[in-house]
């Protein structure tokens, strides 16, 4: 017992729980809604910056991006383009007008700019569904995470990671969150930048190990105990380095590159990151400077990804190593890594940083849903008259009733790859919020009806698509949808606002107000 609680791993992680706690607690004072909600729109550009690459930097970058490098090669490092492709259109075209527009939550939006209740409850449903796709893959993580290196069950796994959540959320709020995710930003990328450090210093140059694995085929040496059929692995270095390895077509790549970059637009928990800001001036900054972190921080995974397929085929990792990567398949490519690469206090770094990855996103993911829960349903449709502090009152009971309804689709999703299910969530997002968002923002003509048609047909047809491709044409089959839904989502929303042309009345003060320098803080 004491040389399990003395182990690096569960002192890097009780460190990690217990500044959770002690930042929860210094920021456990919400007084009002705004507090609860948006942190009283009181951080700066580094600050905000920093959670929301926090934010962003998820589970499915820390685990799930190194992990489609490993198993598909330069197709699966095309994922970390896309999504720095996203955050680049999300800092050009929305962060600014978003914050001159002023609000609590991401349903607000519709709400006010059309004078909605219908909107905003369209709205609210698809927060509820882009947000509970996007938080069972982080649930996943942990569980894995949980189970692999502390001998837990998934099951136990997810309850935890639910309860942390209840407390880091339900106390701290969006200033506790804004800090704590800020925090375990660089918790990540030092994790990182160290492994990487490890790497290079022993040999393992980007170079020297891309043409040792180009130049692999065959069956991987002494991996039959770990493969399911007993036998050993193949592997084919040429198609991993190649392209077409899981995109075979061009259309499949487009697919991808709509479905992430735009994606990025319509997340929520990102979206909602902007009302905290001061200005709409630091709202572009710390856009700017999630790019930029975000930037490294995909280098640094494709290249680990690369790293831990070279350890694989070296067949000279230890036993452990070499079963957790194939037990964990690419969900735990990063933790097996830092284990060979430095060891146990490497491998407890790398777990800080992975529980860092999967709180920090869903912490985000639990805030924003629980705006929309307390603020945008209850608030609006069944107790108008609510106090700010029945509101933050409401925000907390919120939270408890998500950590169950995620902590379930956690239980359902055991299986399934990360980085994966990350980029269909994005899917939806893409098809859903970006068209509202962008249209919204930079289109004077586009009403209510047209905005909530958006809405519906796109979370309609990319729910459709993504569980049940068999009954959709083999032409219009992608692995990533996004080349069909986001289109026919953009396309819902300009069709039906030019058919029903019923603008608002104050659509013109609502665009001087989202574009005027003028509005710098709202």
């Amino acid at each position: 017992m004491l040389e399990t609680l003395l182990s690096p791993k569960m002192i890097l992680t009780i460190i990690l729980m217990g500044t959770i706690v002690y930042i929860t607690y210094l920021t456990k004072k919400n007084e009002n809604a705004s507090e609860f909600f948006v942190g009283g729109r009181s951080f700066g550009w580094f600050t905000n910056g920093s959670a929301i690459g926090g934010d962003y930097l998820s589970a499915a970058t820390f685990l799930g991006i190194a992990g489609l490098t490993f198993q598909l090669g330069y197709d699966g490092a095309y994922y970390a383009l896309c999504f720095s492709i996203g955050l680049t259109l999300l800092a050009i075209f929305v962060a600014g007008p978003l914050r001159r527009f002023g609000a609590y939550t991401v349903a607000d939006f519709l709400g006010y700019r059309f004078h909605s209740k219908r909107a905003r409850l369209v709205a609210v449903l698809v927060v509820f569904s882009i947000s509970g796709f996007y938080a069972a893959p982080q649930l996943l993580g942990a569980a894995q995470i949980l189970s692999m290196f502390f001998g837990t069950s998934y099951e136990f796994g997810i309850i935890f990671t639910c309860a942390v959540m209840v407390f880091y959320v339900g106390v701290g709020g969006m200033k506790g969150t804004t800090i704590n995710q800020a925090l375990e930003l660089w918790i990540r990328l030092a994790a990182f930048v160290i492994m990487a450090g490890v790497a290079i210093y022993g040999g393992l140059h980007y170079d020297k190990v891309l043409d040792g694995i180009n130049s692999f085929t065959g069956p991987i040496a002494d991996t039959s105990p770990y493969a399911l059929d007993g036998k050993d692995i193949e592997f084919d270095g040429e198609a991993w380095t190649g392209t077409g390895f899981y995109f075979p077509s061009f259309w499949d790549t487009i697919s991808i590159t709509i479905a992430l970059a735009l994606g990025t637009i319509g997340l929520p928990h990102i979206l909602l990151r902007f009302y905290t800001n001061p200005s709409a001036k630091a709202a572009r900054k710390s856009a700017l400077m999630a790019i930029g972190i975000a930037s490294v921080f995909f280098l640094f995974a494709v290249y680990l990804g690369t790293v831990g397929r070279s350890i694989f085929l070296s067949g000279e990792a230890s036993d452990q190593v070499m079963a957790d990567m194939v037990a964990g398949g690419n969900n735990m490519v990063i933790p097996s890594t830092a284990q060979a690469l430095g060891g146990e206090w490497l491998l407890g770094l790398v777990i800080a940083g992975a529980f860092a990855a999967v709180f920090s996103n869903l912490s985000g993911l639990f805030i924003a849903s629980s705006g929309a829960l307390a603020h945008d349903l209850y608030g609006t449709f069944i107790k108008k008259d609510m106090t700010q502090k029945q509101r933050v009152m409401a925000g907390k009971v919120a939270i408890l009733i998500l950590a169950v309804v995620y902590g379930a689709l956690g239980l359902l999703v055991k299986d399934a790859s990360i980085g994966h299910l990350v980029a269909l969530a994005f899917t939806v997002a893409a098809s859903t919020f970006a068209p509202i968002f962008i249209l919204g923002i930079w289109w004077r003509r586009m009403t209510e009806k047209g905005a909530i048609a958006g809405l519906l047909v796109g979370l309609i047809v990319s729910m459709w698509m993504i569980f049940l491709p068999g009954t959709v044409p083999d032409f219009l089959t992608f692995k990533v949808p996004g080349i069909v839904t986001v289109p026919i989502g953009f396309l819902s929303v300009i069709v039906v606002s030019l058919l029903d042309r019923k603008v608002p009345a104050d659509v013109n003060d609502f665009m001087e107000k989202v574009h005027s320098k003028e509005a710098e803080t709202v």
